[in-house]
């Protein structure tokens, strides 16, 4: 599949934390770095998410913070 978002990140699940509508991904991009999205639980069933599985990290927003 091809898409618009030039800020792709490769990684693997490493926790799926379930919840009443949204769940919560961590994926470890390497680095000692994990990233967590939060997607509905509907997308994580028909995904078929597992931890260990290889997955993509998609970024795609019109505003970037940065805070310290």
């Amino acid at each position: 599949m091809k898409i618009s978002a030039r800020n792709q990140i490769a990684g693997t699940i490493v926790a799926i934390t379930p919840g009443a509508v949204n769940g919560s991904i961590k994926v470890d991009i390497g680095g000692g770095n994990i990233v967590t999205a939060s997607i509905t639980e509907e997308a994580i069933a028909d995904l078929g998410l597992a931890t260990g599985e290889t997955v993509t990290v998609i970024i795609k927003a019109s505003d970037v913070m940065i805070g310290k």
